[in-house]
């Protein structure tokens, strides 16, 4: 089958090289994808939100499924665009509609959902201008520190955790005024939970669903998670506190609950349901839902999937996915990110990439990247993925660090201590 993925980074490239392996693949296309992903796959320079260009792609390349990584085009509409469209409505979508992809596009639709189907989340309170001051006094009953969140999608950006409250006051008032344009015309005051974050990856038909491997991500910029949040600088799988004994727990209260929610509440769902948790003294709870697979986690968590990755797709199509089981790797799984220099702020692109055909042992997915006179060079903040397996992560964590090494280019920085608080 002729298949094109949307997308152009370090996810796009891993869930490229996994579908690359399968025996139902005819021909992959990757829209617009980077210097990693052009080495299983074909290029195409479309933008993953010009709904017509990704149509007319389908109609002249006889395209039979489409696979949507980031989650823009979702939000955006993209597969209602696809179903609603009888040229082309035949062509699956790996993605859910407009409605379940408000459980990114909206942090208020989400923590409403998991309220209404008792999935077990921070309080909360959604906030506009029409209610300011019963926010100001929900801020009031909380303990230090303050979370706020932006309802719509920011970038990544748009969440603040404060400690003081007049500074989260006026950071409020600040959202409200348009900090982050839209995203923020509703802001999310949630209770601060302490504990330590993991990340649960699902893919669902809307009835049937499979658990892929659970991965943690380390967002800060700085060793020991410090400084500006980024997209994410490493990951590790499995992650060692995520037993037995707490992934049925999370399986029973917020996996089957989150699966059975939208099917309830009627909202069709075929794609990745990606389950931001924290683990408060052993129970778990939700942060936030996102409706595709995590970056930097996939890069982890797709090399220790076994199983033909584009079966399990025909699989969601068909609705067919409760026939299906999945064989994971035993071995750990560890990614270090290699960024440009000034990330999370201003970085300088262009910068030529060397040392990529020295790693033996590991794999290399593009992230930030794309080829220029034959060169490959530096295209993104978050330039390189470097994922390595292990008998245990300290194992996989030496092997990537030391690909890290071999990588070069002009500014390039990574976290050298990946997998600290583990």
């Amino acid at each position: 089958m002729n298949i094109l993925l949307l997308g152009s980074g370090g996810r796009e490239h891993a869930l490229a090289w996994k579908m690359k392996q399968s025996s139902k693949l005819t021909k992959l296309f990757i829209a617009p994808g980077n210097a990693g992903t052009a080495e299983v796959g074909e290029n195409v320079d479309i933008n993953p939100n010009d709904f017509e260009a990704v149509k007319a792609f389908i109609l002249s390349n006889s395209i039979n499924m489409v696979v949507v990584g980031p989650e823009e085009p979702l939000v955006r509409g993209v597969k209602d665009f696809i179903l609603n469209d009888p040229q082309i409505a035949h062509v699956p979508v790996i993605g859910p509609g407009k409605e379940g992809a408000k459980l990114e596009g909206s942090k208020e639709f989400a923590k409403a959902f998991m309220m209404r189907h008792n999935i077990p989340t921070a309080g909360y309170l959604s906030v506009t201008d029409s209610n300011l001051e019963e926010g100001i006094a929900f801020l009031k009953t909380l303990k230090a520190p303050y979370v706020l969140k932006a309802d719509g999608l920011a970038a990544g950006k748009g969440v603040l955790i404060l400690d003081d409250l007049a500074e989260a006051e006026s950071e409020l008032k600040q959202m409200l005024s348009g900090k982050f344009g839209s995203a923020s015309s509703t802001v999310v005051i949630e209770e601060f939970l302490s504990g330590i974050e993991l990340s649960v990856f699902v893919l669902t038909d809307g009835h049937g669903y499979v658990v892929l491997p659970e991965a943690k991500d380390y967002k800060r910029i700085g060793e020991g998670d410090t400084g500006l949040n980024t997209g994410g600088m490493g990951a590790i799988s499995p992650v060692p506190f995520a037993d037995d004994v707490f992934m049925k727990k999370v399986h029973e209260r917020i996996v089957k609950p989150t699966i059975e929610g939208l099917a309830k509440d009627n909202i069709p769902y075929k794609g990745f349901v990606f389950i931001g948790l924290m683990s408060v003294e052993g129970e778990p709870q939700v942060i936030e839902y996102n409706v595709r697979m995590g970056d930097p986690e996939t890069e982890v968590v797709i090399p220790r999937l076994k199983s033909d990755l584009v079966d399990l797709f025909e699989a969601v199509a068909a609705g067919e996915l409760r026939k299906k089981t999945i064989e994971i790797d035993e071995r750990s799984a560890t990614t270090v990110m290699c960024v440009s220099g000034g990330y999370p702020e201003a970085y300088e692109k262009g910068k030529e990439i060397t040392g990529i055909e020295n790693i033996k042992e590991g794999l290399v997915f593009h992230a930030g990247t794309t080829r220029k006179e034959g060169k490959v060079i530096t295209a993104g903040g978050r330039v390189i993925a470097l994922t390595a397996y292990g008998s245990n992560k300290d194992e996989a964590l030496k092997q990537s660090f030391n690909n890290a090494q071999a990588i070069n280019y002009e500014g390039k920085y990574f976290r050298s201590d990946i997998g600290f608080d583990l």
